[in-house]
Protein backbone atom coordinates (compact mmCIF):
# COMPACT_ATOMS: atom_id res chain seq x y z
CA UNK A 1 0.00 0.00 0.00
CA UNK A 2 3.11 2.16 0.38
CA UNK A 3 4.36 2.02 -2.77
CA UNK A 4 0.85 2.98 -4.47
CA UNK A 5 1.20 6.02 -2.72
CA UNK A 6 4.55 6.61 -3.29
CA UNK A 7 3.71 5.90 -7.21
CA UNK A 8 0.88 8.29 -6.94
CA UNK A 9 3.10 10.71 -5.47
CA UNK A 10 5.89 10.68 -7.63
CA UNK A 11 3.23 10.81 -10.99
CA UNK A 12 1.76 14.14 -9.66
CA UNK A 13 5.11 15.63 -9.30
CA UNK A 14 6.00 14.79 -12.26
CA UNK A 15 2.76 16.14 -13.89
CA UNK A 16 3.51 19.35 -12.53
CA UNK A 17 7.39 19.58 -12.94
CA UNK A 18 6.51 21.34 -16.73
CA UNK A 19 4.38 24.27 -15.02
CA UNK A 20 7.27 24.26 -12.65
CA UNK A 21 10.03 24.59 -15.09
CA UNK A 22 7.93 27.65 -17.14
CA UNK A 23 7.39 29.26 -13.81
CA UNK A 24 10.98 29.18 -12.69
CA UNK A 25 12.27 30.79 -15.97
CA UNK A 26 10.43 33.77 -15.96
CA UNK A 27 11.77 35.69 -19.01
CA UNK A 28 9.79 32.42 -21.09
CA UNK A 29 6.84 33.13 -19.35
CA UNK A 30 7.37 36.98 -19.12
CA UNK A 31 7.57 37.69 -22.74
CA UNK A 32 4.57 36.16 -23.70
CA UNK A 33 1.62 38.25 -23.84
CA UNK A 34 -2.35 37.58 -24.52
CA UNK A 35 -4.34 39.20 -26.65
CA UNK A 36 -7.86 39.24 -26.47
CA UNK A 37 -11.11 40.94 -27.26
CA UNK A 38 -9.53 41.52 -30.67
CA UNK A 39 -11.90 41.90 -33.79
CA UNK A 40 -12.26 39.07 -36.01
CA UNK A 41 -10.81 40.96 -38.85
CA UNK A 42 -7.36 41.08 -37.24
CA UNK A 43 -4.67 39.25 -38.75
CA UNK A 44 -0.82 37.99 -37.18
CA UNK A 45 0.57 40.62 -39.63
CA UNK A 46 -1.75 43.23 -37.76
CA UNK A 47 -0.66 42.32 -34.37
CA UNK A 48 3.12 41.89 -35.32
CA UNK A 49 2.57 45.48 -36.59
CA UNK A 50 0.95 46.68 -33.22
CA UNK A 51 3.41 45.13 -30.84
CA UNK A 52 6.42 45.93 -33.27
CA UNK A 53 6.32 49.69 -31.72
CA UNK A 54 7.03 48.40 -28.48
CA UNK A 55 9.81 46.16 -29.30
CA UNK A 56 10.94 43.05 -31.20
CA UNK A 57 7.82 40.28 -31.80
CA UNK A 58 9.73 37.19 -32.08
CA UNK A 59 6.12 35.70 -32.68
CA UNK A 60 2.31 36.55 -33.41
CA UNK A 61 -0.78 33.76 -33.06
CA UNK A 62 -4.13 34.24 -33.28
CA UNK A 63 -6.17 31.27 -32.20
CA UNK A 64 -8.78 29.69 -34.71
CA UNK A 65 -12.21 27.67 -34.72
CA UNK A 66 -10.72 24.31 -35.45
CA UNK A 67 -14.14 23.50 -37.30
CA UNK A 68 -14.89 27.01 -39.07
CA UNK A 69 -11.32 28.55 -39.01
CA UNK A 70 -12.84 31.78 -38.13
CA UNK A 71 -10.70 33.76 -35.20
CA UNK A 72 -11.68 32.94 -31.91
CA UNK A 73 -11.03 37.04 -30.97
CA UNK A 74 -7.79 35.92 -29.27
CA UNK A 75 -4.06 35.46 -29.94
CA UNK A 76 -1.05 35.41 -28.16
CA UNK A 77 2.28 37.43 -29.00
CA UNK A 78 5.82 36.84 -27.95
CA UNK A 79 8.01 39.66 -27.27
CA UNK A 80 12.20 39.24 -27.51
CA UNK A 81 12.70 40.47 -23.87
CA UNK A 82 10.63 41.14 -20.66
CA UNK A 83 11.25 44.82 -20.90
CA UNK A 84 9.74 45.02 -24.60
CA UNK A 85 6.92 42.58 -23.12
CA UNK A 86 6.00 45.06 -20.42
CA UNK A 87 6.34 48.45 -22.66
CA UNK A 88 3.29 46.75 -24.84
CA UNK A 89 1.49 46.01 -21.73
CA UNK A 90 1.64 49.72 -20.83
CA UNK A 91 1.37 50.81 -24.32
CA UNK A 92 -1.67 48.55 -25.43
CA UNK A 93 -3.85 47.39 -23.27
CA UNK A 94 -7.45 49.04 -23.26
CA UNK A 95 -6.31 50.41 -26.72
CA UNK A 96 -8.73 50.98 -29.59
CA UNK A 97 -8.40 47.84 -32.30
CA UNK A 98 -11.60 48.59 -34.96
CA UNK A 99 -13.98 49.59 -32.03
CA UNK A 100 -12.50 46.96 -29.58
CA UNK A 101 -10.60 47.76 -26.49
CA UNK A 102 -8.06 45.15 -26.40
CA UNK A 103 -7.32 43.51 -23.11
CA UNK A 104 -3.41 42.59 -23.18
CA UNK A 105 -1.67 41.17 -20.18
CA UNK A 106 1.29 38.58 -19.20
CA UNK A 107 -0.01 34.95 -20.62
CA UNK A 108 -0.49 32.72 -17.81
CA UNK A 109 1.17 28.65 -18.71
CA UNK A 110 -1.55 26.55 -20.09
CA UNK A 111 -3.23 24.44 -18.24
CA UNK A 112 -3.79 20.83 -18.28
CA UNK A 113 -7.49 20.06 -19.08
CA UNK A 114 -8.60 16.48 -17.63
CA UNK A 115 -9.48 13.75 -20.83
CA UNK A 116 -12.85 13.30 -21.44
CA UNK A 117 -14.31 14.38 -24.73
CA UNK A 118 -14.81 11.42 -27.53
CA UNK A 119 -17.71 8.84 -27.59
CA UNK A 120 -17.33 7.65 -24.10
CA UNK A 121 -19.54 6.44 -21.32
CA UNK A 122 -22.56 4.55 -21.40
CA UNK A 123 -23.19 0.94 -21.47
CA UNK A 124 -23.22 -1.44 -24.33
CA UNK A 125 -26.01 -3.68 -23.15
CA UNK A 126 -26.09 -6.95 -23.00
CA UNK A 127 -23.40 -8.36 -25.58
CA UNK A 128 -23.57 -12.05 -24.35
Amino acid sequence: MACLAALASFRQCVQSLPEAVSNHQGDIVGRKLYVGNLPYSATEQDLTEKFGASGTVDSAKLISDRDTGRSKGFGFVEMSTDAEAQAAIEALDGTDYDGRPMKVNEAKPQQKRSGGGGYGGGGGGNRW
